[in-house]
């Protein structure tokens, strides 16, 4: 057992591995994230407000029954979380999201939330988006989700239709025009009668989960309630 471990060791010192957050060698044992950014992460810490207090179910009021509005960290520019999902999104290091979501799913857990969920679903991509970054972020912590609440996920539940443009710079209105028809429910069965817990990465005006939601509720599911990685101030 000594020399895996001293193999390790030496290993590390010619290719360290980093904390994805502030790019510090990581020590023996963390994983990903350094034990002093994950103690300064922005979180969030809706789960643990009664639900009309949290300010995150507020942006779907009078639009959609959603059961629980969770997101674990504050997006905040130019911080640990942009380059988390920056990492994520475009470096192909998709233990990002497995590692986040294991926490949050750990934590969710240690709250009771686990009970009120039957399945866990992700906001799809396009294929063509798929293929050209080769995996899901928002599957990646559906998947970690799934281990820290130990409830189980379908990566394809959910279909996306259209090649829609970024959402990025366009306005709320803008947002629900460009995603309020390209959702559709591919496995019908596994979704009727389910407590549905629909992921993302980062929640800004809602408009994408929205779209999911409306359609996983219009196929006989019982509930949806939803959980990102980050939420960005409207």
């Amino acid at each position: 057992m000594l020399i895996p471990a001293a193999l390790s060791d030496f290993v590390s010192l010619i290719f360290p591995r980093t904390c994805l957050a502030c790019v510090e060698p990581l020590a023996r044992g963390e994983d990903h994230i350094c034990t002093s950014c994950r103690a300064q992460l922005p979180y969030t810490d809706y789960h643990k407000l009664p639900e009309p207090e949290n300010p995150l179910a507020r942006r779907f009021w009078g639009k959609l029954p959603v059961r629980h509005a969770l997101s674990y960290l504050r997006f905040l520019r130019h911080g640990r979380v942009q380059r988390l999902l920056h990492q994520l999104k475009y470096q192909g290091q998709s233990e990002v999201g497995l590692v986040l979501g294991r926490w949050y799913g750990a934590e969710l857990s240690s709250y009771g939330l686990a009970a009120d969920f039957d399945l866990i679903v992700p906001v799809p991509l396009h294929w063509k988006k798929l293929a050209k970054r080769g995996f899901n972020q928002a599957d990646s912590f559906a998947e970690g989700l799934s281990t820290g609440l130990v409830v189980p996920w379908r990566a394809h539940a959910l279909r996306r239709t259209e090649h829609t443009a970024s959402q990025t710079r366009k306005t709320r209105t803008e947002r629900w025009l460009n995603v309020a028809t390209v959702f559709e429910v591919a496995e019908p069965a596994a979704v009727i009668g389910q407590r549905i817990l629909l992921v993302d990465d980062v929640l800004t005006t809602g408009a994408t989960l929205e779209a999911c939601a409306i359609v996983l509720l219009a196929a006989g599911c019982a509930e949806v309630s939803v959980a990102t990685i980050a939420c960005a101030d409207r």
